[in-house]
C-alpha cells in the first residue's frame, strides 16, 4: 500500500470543506432533517454488513437508492437555493451574517413602528460591550429569541412587564421590566420624562443604544452616549438596528461614525437641541 501524495490530503481537504458549506446552507431547512436521517440509515446499514443482516442489508440499501432517486423531487426548492448561492459565489459568513441581521433589524423595527402608531410606550436597550448584568440580573429573565410579536407583547398596557426596560444582545432579549439609572444631566427638557431619562442615564454609564418609543408624542428616539436624538423615521431605525447586529466586529470609531451619518440630516423635535 503507497503512501498518501499531497495531492490526496488536498482531495480530502476539498471535499471535506464542500460538504461542510453544503451543510451550512442547509441548517434550518426541511433538507437538512433529511441528512440526519440518511445518516441515521447509514450507520445501520454498515451495522448490519458487520453482523452479516442480509435482508436488513438488502432492505436499507433498497431504501437509500429510493430516496437518491426522490430527493431531487420533494427538495427541488432547497437545492436551487443552494445553486443559487453557489453562483453568487455568496456561501461565505458574510452573506449569513448579514441576512441574519437584516432578519433581526426588521423584527425590532416592526415592533418599534406598531408601538408608535398605537401610541404605547417602550424603552429597549440594545446591549454591546459594556455587559449590563448588574441591570437585568434582577429584573424578569425573558432569554428569547427577537421578534416583532414578543416586543409589543412586552410592552402592552396592564402587562406586568410593561413598565421598565428590554434587554436585547446580539439575537436574544435578555429580560424584561428592567430599571435603569436615570441620567444626571440637569441641563434637559421638563418635557422629557422618566423613560428617556432612563434611557439616557444607561448611556452614560456604558456604551449601550437605548430606542424609547413616546406614548404621548407618537415618536421613536435614539439614545447614544449620554445624547438624544428625536423624531427618528421607520428607515432610519432599520438602518441603525442593522448597523447595530452587523457592527459585532466593527471597531467603536467605525459605528459612532455611521451612526452619525444616518443622523445627519435628523431634525431633533421641539425642546433642547439634542444630537448624536
Amino acid at each position: 500500500m503507497g503512501l498518501f501524495r499531497w495531492q490526496d490530503f488536498l482531495d480530502i481537504f476539498i471535499i471535506s470543506f464542500v460538504v461542510y458549506r453544503l451543510l451550512i446552507l442547509l441548517v434550518d431547512t426541511r433538507a437538512m432533517q433529511l441528512v440526519k436521517g440518511i445518516f441515521v440509515l447509514g450507520l445501520l446499514a454498515a451495522a448490519a454488513r458487520v453482523f452479516e443482516l442480509q435482508a436488513l442489508s438488502w432492505l436499507l440499501a433498497k431504501s437509500l437508492t429510493g430516496l437518491f432517486i426522490a430527493i431531487p423531487i420533494v427538495f427541488q426548492p432547497e437545492l436551487r437555493r443552494v445553486l443559487e448561492e453557489l453562483g453568487r459565489g455568496k456561501i461565505w459568513q458574510r452573506r449569513q451574517a448579514q441576512e441574519k441581521a437584516e432578519q433581526l433589524a426588521d423584527e425590532i423595527t416592526r415592533a418599534l413602528i406598531y408601538l408608535q402608531g398605537q401610541k404605547m410606550g417602550g424603552l429597549l436597550v440594545l446591549e454591546r460591550t459594556t455587559g449590563l448584568k448588574d441591570v437585568w440580573r434582577t429584573a424578569v429573565k425573558v432569554d428569547g429569541e427577537i421578534s416583532q410579536e414578543l416586543i409589543v407583547s412586552l410592552f402592552w398596557p396592564n402587562n406586568p412587564l410593561h413598565d421598565g426596560a428590554v434587554i436585547v444582545n446580539k439575537d436574544r432579549i435578555l429580560a424584561a421590566a428592567c430599571y435603569l439609572p436615570l441620567t444626571e444631566n440637569s441641563n434637559l427638557s421638563r418635557w422629557l420624562g422618566t423613560r428617556h431619562r432612563a434611557a439616557l442615564g444607561v448611556t452614560e454609564v456604558s456604551d449601550a443604544i437605548s430606542l424609547i418609543v413616546s406614548e404621548e408624542r407618537g415618536e421613536i428616539s435614539l439614545a447614544i452616549k449620554g445624547h438624544l436624538s428625536r423624531g427618528l423615521k421607520e428607515k432610519q431605525v432599520r438602518r441603525l438596528l442593522l448597523h447595530y447586529f452587523l457592527a459585532k466586529e466593527e471597531q467603536e470609531g467605525g459605528f459612532w461614525d455611521q451612526l452619525r451619518r444616518e443622523l445627519r440630516d435628523l431634525w431633533p423635535g421641539s425642546g433642547e437641541k439634542d444630537e448624536v
